[in-house]
């Protein structure tokens, strides 16, 4: 038993190192360098690089064209979206905060992107996605308050095609998620979350292990 311990203690570790290999293979331009300096200074947790690779990937992936973004931040995840998406994609993000949407607008015009490539749209994120069209979305990416995940799914799988993609970030909560221990009620709602999306017949999922945690799921037709 001692000796299995051991190799468990080893796996652990391996994995731990080939994680955050992955999730800093890909290299970063000044102008996201410049978005998550921003954020640092707001106190704000950007999504991480292989966070953002795997965005980039799946909006690239979906060939997609209209994306929603919930929590626009300083732009961090907002480029990697826009660098996955078709060159006439509009990126639709929705902050309560329009000073971090200004930064995230910088943040865009130095990445490269004409200012037609993204809609900003201040104000709660369930106030705002009702008034979004329903299944005109390719790839809704979910970055804000942890206790509305519910309703943020809900909205969603209204506003996604058939075989459009949901994408919620942060789901391992730093590892509270799987804490056996008493959690707060966001993390409840993240467990919930889970199981929702595992047991839906209208969706198709997995779990990424970048960042703190990417649930995607596909929407099926």
């Amino acid at each position: 038993m001692r000796q299995l311990r051991g190799q468990e203690r080893a796996i652990t570790a391996n994995r731990q190192t080939n994680w955050a290999f992955a999730d800093a293979y890909v290299a970063e331009d000044e102008a996201l360098r410049w978005a998550r300096d921003r954020a640092e200074e707001a106190g704000l947790r950007s999504v991480s690089p292989g966070t953002g690779a795997a965005l980039r990937l799946l909006a690239a992936t979906a060939d997609a064209k209209a994306v929603a973004e919930i929590g626009t931040g300083t732009g961090v995840s907002g480029i990697y979206l826009l660098n996955g998406m078709r060159p006439d994609g509009v990126l639709t993000t929705v902050d309560p905060e329009p000073e971090r949407q200004q930064f995230a607008r910088e943040a865009f015009r130095a990445a490269g992107f004409a200012g037609n490539r993204a809609r900003f749209i201040p104000g709660h994120a369930l106030d705002v996605l009702p008034r979004l069209a329903d299944g005109g979305y390719d790839l809704v990416f979910c970055d804000g308050d942890l206790h509305e995940c519910m309703d943020y799914l809900a909205e969603s799988l209204r506003l996604l095609r058939p075989g459009g993609i949901v994408v919620f970030e942060g789901v391992f909560a730093d590892g509270r998620t799987v804490d056996s221990s008493a959690q707060a009620a966001e993390v409840q709602r993240l467990r919930e979350l889970l199981r929702e999306v595992r047991e839906s017949r209208s969706l198709l999922p997995t779990l990424l292990p970048v960042g703190d945690g990417l649930l995607c799921a596909v929407r099926r037709g």
